[in-house]
């Protein structure tokens, strides 16, 4: 047996930030004198709503969360230089402080720059336009605007005493985001704007300490913090033994790209690596990337990035619990938090316990003991010794020993309940009558005011007002062979090509490859022709280095024709930013009155045309959505607001794509709501309906393995040994929504039944109780919630002894 010491230093230097009450050392967080174990959530205020948020934070608190994290976002608190906006979903203020009314942290990651696959990395466009520009660079112009708007903020945090040196929530900030990935691309000016940017957030007095994620080089005082899904193995440590190990995001699923296969992580993989980050980078900070991640209303999503954010994080889109990941994350943070006096004040030792098997003990001055017993083989699971008891660890695994003897959690073993999420139909928006329609129209050369002699760069051209761009151009032809071939290359990210009001042909792009082609097939007209090309941009880029000179739209142009080709790159072109239905604001109350709406015609599949109706809201207080699958790619608005940008009929490989769209209950009325939707494909408005998101299918799988072994060698009179035994009790817990109750039992077994939560088929085993479904209908049915002992005399009887007992059910809510 390999034994390798590593003895934590105890406060030997404290690092002290301004105002006292918030410092830190190579352990953690200090906070009024007292070490943290934190554990925290990214939620978002602008991707929710103010009648969210204290819901939201409930949940998070009530899953063992301490802090709350948030981006703020510079473009949208200041649209236009020197214009703020803290209104409605931007009200940071009034979010933090309610964090801070239901008892929890907060962590403030400013940036301003925060990537976040929100537009433009939440730069405000303007700063395109300042002279000698170069962004998140030792660069003047950028300093100076960066400055402002961070000072900006900080100024209206302490100006309500919202920072924990002031007795506010606000424990820790963060200055700039993953600006490792691009420094090196700065040259020299990387390192020195990152000293800059360090010394200008630190000078500002905040009383509490900074961070930068994902930068090695971070300059003192300010910590260095990990980012991705496996800083349990790969985060290589502060940058100096002064400060601690801190994760900014533990990413609890991969954003969606449009087009792309989604890609899910289980709840086992994220307490796994959380819990060695604790473990083996003696982590005492752990912030879940998201926690909710919400929505993209209106244009705030990035390139190819859909409205639907984070939708499979412990809080879904909606607020709605997401299992197993919410429930097993709360179980880890409760069985960690058990372990908090060893981890915070003990030293370390490492053992190992196999090829693939090690321990990582904690140990106090007064006998006090925590072990994390670590399972790293993927396929195998292996039975270890430790301290002359033998443990069985499944595969890639960690069992959690608050005293050192008896596992209170493991992380591969899910004991919470599953959650299946249903749509639910309410009304079908599929009387014609109901609908009118407005095209928008096709601008010619002649209908525009923007004039150049080559094409424009399309950013630079619609300064983020739209993301839509007239490219419009006339020419004579005299010959009357007219077939010609219309070739475009573009950075769009779609095109939509007309020629003489015609459209002519569709192409785009896609987030891996942005750049595309269109070519069809043309018919000229005998004299004038006139082509009008519609760039689309769906998102602005997020991320990377020099992001000021990154283009987008049309970028060559041609005709080919038997006679010869033309080349309109340099010519005469006209411009129109928008839509006209954008700029009139038909989607709104006031601006569907400006225009003529005509009742919906047979022609309503073409493209770029608008679309409104009434509808009157659903019963209840469950989560809204619309059923946009029958459309094919715009924007839709709920009375003037938008819900953002759809795009279902842009599928990935497997098939999939955002079919349902959140309308937040504070976007409606109880009746006479305005659907406005901008179609640009050609969609059928008469299959939209309107649905609730709701919890329908609850399943819980519990075993006696999930237990810990009965309890010995400690001081029965503890706090810890207490919460042990408490977490000794097995059972099932079926837990509906607040508004609804357990209506069926669907299938239920105590034995050995067949199958499990999450998988596809179950059944009966060699071993089963007959009264499982009888006894579970008697406890739980017409219950919001019940819990159901794992045990052979709760159920009458051991219906064969020699066998290891489970309880699997299944249980419909409604």
């Amino acid at each position: 047996m390999v034994i390798k010491f590593m003895f934590l230093v105890v406060v030997v230097v404290i690092v002290a930030v301004d105002g006292g009450d918030v410092t830190y050392d190579g352990r953690s967080l200090i906070i009024d004198g007292q070490r943290k174990l934190l554990f925290s959530g990214s939620i978002h205020y602008p991707r929710s709503t103010p009648e969210m948020w204290q819901s939201l934070i409930a949940k998070a608190k009530n899953g063992g969360v301490d802090v709350i994290e948030t981006y703020v976002f510079w473009n949208l608190h200041e649209p236009q230089p020197g214009q703020y906006d803290f209104s409605g979903r931007r009200d940071i203020i009034r979010f933090v402080k309610e964090v801070e009314a239901q008892g929890l942290y907060v962590c403030l990651r400013i940036g301003p720059f925060v990537q976040g696959e929100w537009s433009y990395g939440g730069l405000p466009f303007w700063l395109h336009d300042i002279p000698g520009m170069v962004y998140r660079s030792d660069n003047e112009p950028f300093k100076v605007e960066m400055q402002k708007f961070t000072t900006k903020i900080v100024t209206m945090m302490q100006s309500e005493s919202l920072y924990a040196s002031q007795g506010g929530p606000i424990i820790l900030s963060q200055i700039e985001n993953e600006y490792g990935t691009v420094e090196e691309a700065y040259h020299e000016k990387g390192p020195i704007y990152v000293k800059w940017a360090a010394q200008m957030a630190v000078g500002l007095n905040t009383g509490v300490p900074w961070v930068m994620c994902k930068q090695d080089d971070a300059p003192d005082p300010v910590i260095n913090s990990c980012n991705g899904m496996r800083c349990g193995e790969t985060f290589v440590g502060p940058n100096s033994p002064d400060k601690p190990a801190i994760w900014t995001e533990n990413w609890t699923t991969r954003y969606v790209i449009n087009g792309e296969n989604p890609r899910s992580r289980s709840a086992e993989d994220i307490a796994f690596q959380a819990t060695l980050f604790v473990a083996a980078r003696n982590g005492s900070f752990v912030n879940y990337y998201m926690y909710h991640g919400g929505t993209n209303f209106g244009r705030v999503a990035s390139a190819f990035t859909p409205t639907s954010y984070y939708d499979e994080a412990p809080l879904d889109e909606y607020g709605l619990i997401n299992q197993p990941k919410y429930g097993h994350l709360k179980e880890m943070h409760a069985a960690i938090k058990l372990c908090s006096t060893p981890l915070l004040s003990g030293g370390q030792v490492t053992i190992s316990l196999g090829q693939q098997q090690q321990a990582y003990v904690f140990n106090t001055a007064s006998g006090e003991c925590s072990a994390f017993l670590v399972n790293n083989d993927t396929a195998n699971s292996a039975s270890v010794q430790f301290r002359n008891s033998s443990y069985d660890l499944p595969a890639k695994s960690i069992s959690i020993l608050p005293d050192c003897i008896n596992v209170a959690f493991n992380t591969a073993k899910v004991s919470t309940q599953y959650t299946t999420r249903r749509m639910v139909r309410k009304k079908v928006l599929d009387a014609a009558e109901s609908w009118q329609q407005y095209e928008e129209p096709i601008p010619n050369f002649d209908d525009t005011t923007i004039r150049s002699e080559t094409i424009l760069e399309q950013m630079s051209t619609t300064k983020d007002a739209s993301d839509y761009l007239w490219y419009t151009f006339r020419f004579p032809q005299e010959s009357s062979d007219n077939q010609a071939e219309l070739k475009v290359r573009s950075l769009g990210h779609v095109l939509h090509a007309f020629v003489n009001s015609q459209q002519v042909g569709y192409a785009q792009g896609s987030h891996s490859n942005p750049q595309f082609n269109l070519q069809s097939t043309i018919f000229l007209n005998e004299g004038v022709n006139n082509v009008s090309l519609l760039s689309v941009m769906v998102g602005m880029p997020d991320s990377g280095a020099y992001m000021e000179k990154k283009v987008a739209g049309l970028r060559k142009v041609m005709i080919e024709e038997k006679q010869g080709n033309k080349d309109f790159t340099n010519y005469s072109w006209g411009y129109q930013v928008g839509l006209i239905g954008e700029k009139l604001q038909i989607f709104s109350e006031q601006g569907s009155t400006q225009i003529q709406w005509a009742n919906l015609s047979n022609n309503s599949h073409s493209p770029l045309i608008w679309y409104k109706t009434l509808f009157d809201g659903p019963v209840g207080d469950a989560p809204v959505a619309l059923n946009l699958g029958s459309m094919g790619k715009g924007e839709a608005w709920v009375n003037g607001q938008s819900i953002g940008r759809y795009w279902p009929s842009y599928r990935s490989p497997d098939g999939s794509s955002q079919l349902w769209y959140n309308v937040p209950g504070s976007f409606l009325k109880p009746k006479d709501n305005l659907l406005v939707v901008l179609e640009e494909l050609g969609g059928n408005p008469l299959e939209i309906s309107v649905d609730s998101a709701s919890i329908s299918q609850l399943c819980s799988h519990v075993s006696a393995s999930h237990l810990p072994p009965v309890l010995s060698s400690w001081n029965k009179s503890s706090n810890t040994y207490k919460k042990l035994q408490h977490r000794r009790k097995a059972s099932a817990e079926l837990n509906c929504p607040s508004n609804s109750k357990i209506s069926n039992i669907l299938f239920a077994s105590y034995g050995t039944p067949l199958g499990t939560c999450g998988g596809d088929s179950f059944g009966v085993g060699m071993c089963h109780s007959s009264s499982s479904k009888s006894i579970l209908q008697k406890a739980c049915l017409g219950q919001r919630r019940c819990k159901v002992p794992v045990s052979s005399k709760y159920f009458g009887g051991d219906p064969c002894s020699a066998n290891e007992k489970s309880l699997l059910v299944i249980a419909q809510c409604k």
